[in-house]
């Protein structure tokens, strides 16, 4: 593995380490620990005595900096090793096209005060689009690690069937992170004392949106997950491939854990640990499926059309 191969695969992992750390800021209600200002932190540039609630902002800042500085990176060094029309000069573009909307979007929560005890509709709107910028960053740097490792880049297929199929997993997934992200603002701001009462609210008609909103997680979730267990099911048995079966068990497996996980999170009325082992293992989810695509995409047809 080359030395840009391995720092890929670094950016990757701390980009993962700073969206954990974005949900803990949400979690405890730490967003607006630097006030109304963007870049700035309460107008200086670093916070004098602050609270625990500046620094958990102020240090989920200052790692997201240190991202954009790394996913730039990969940009520069993928522009400089790799000829002009080379796919990983553009998976590296992509990735840093969302690196910069990641900050665009999180400076427009900031500014606009869409943090802390916010449970407007446009928060909601700004956290969905936040989880689809996050997950396209994750996938443009997942794909740039695996290819600078010396994978081979994507051929689509023509079947049109195995295209369709992967399509619509990625849009349950994406379906399935907006979700989560929802149910886990609705549980930030509204605890509930029990798991009768989190019940209750999810079904009465008076309460907050954001509380009727939850119901759709878990069903979503059990969709989602019935339809990529499925796909994964499919591509393990048909492909000969050792590592598309390996990615595809591995996607399957990853699923279960995560719907075990997210139901002990729900019993356990959304502790902040919890939280973020969910998020782990979903966005874990999110990044084995797309090089499971990549992965299956490059190879030659082995599964008939009828399979999917």
């Amino acid at each position: 593995m080359t030395r840009f191969a391995k720092y890929t695969w670094g950016v990757l992992g701390f980009n993962i380490l700073v969206v954990l750390w974005g949900s803990f800021v949400r979690a405890t209600g730490s967003g607006a620990g630097c006030g109304a200002h963007w870049p700035l932190c309460n107008g200086d540039v670093i916070p004098r005595s602050p609270q625990l609630e500046t620094i958990i902002e102020f240090s989920h800042r200052l790692s997201s900096g240190i991202a954009f500085i790394l996913v730039a990176g990969v940009l520069i060094a993928a522009w400089r090793l790799y000829p002009k029309t080379h796919l990983i000069r553009r998976s590296a573009t992509f990735s840093m096209i969302f690196m910069v909307f990641e900050a665009l979007v999180g400076a427009g929560i900031v500014l606009f005060r869409w943090v802390a005890d916010d449970d407007s509709s446009e928060r909601v709107i700004s956290i969905s689009l936040h989880l689809i910028i996050t997950f396209m960053l994750l996938a443009g740097l997942a794909l740039t690690a695996w290819w600078t490792s010396g994978e081979s880049p994507i051929q689509f297929r023509s079947i049109k069937s195995v295209f369709w199929g992967f399509g619509i997993g990625f849009v349950g997934i994406i379906l399935l992170g907006i979700s989560g992200a929802i149910t886990a603002l609705g549980d930030t701001l509204f605890p509930s004392e029990s798991l009768v009462e989190g019940i209750q609210q999810d079904f009465s008609a008076t309460a907050h949106f954001l509380l009727r909103l939850r119901v759709w997680h878990p069903i979503i979730a059990v969709v989602t997950g019935f339809y990529v267990g499925f796909l994964a099911m499919i591509v393990a048995g048909f492909e000969k491939d050792k590592v598309i079966r390996r990615f595809a068990w591995l996607v399957g497996g990853l699923f279960v854990i995560q719907l075990g996980a997210g139901l002990i999170n729900l019993v356990l009325l959304a502790p902040v640990f919890m939280q973020l082992i969910h998020l782990f293992l979903a966005v874990s989810v999110w990044v084995v499926y797309v090089l499971l695509a990549a992965e299956t995409f490059k190879q030659p047809v082995s599964i008939s059309e009828s399979s999917l």
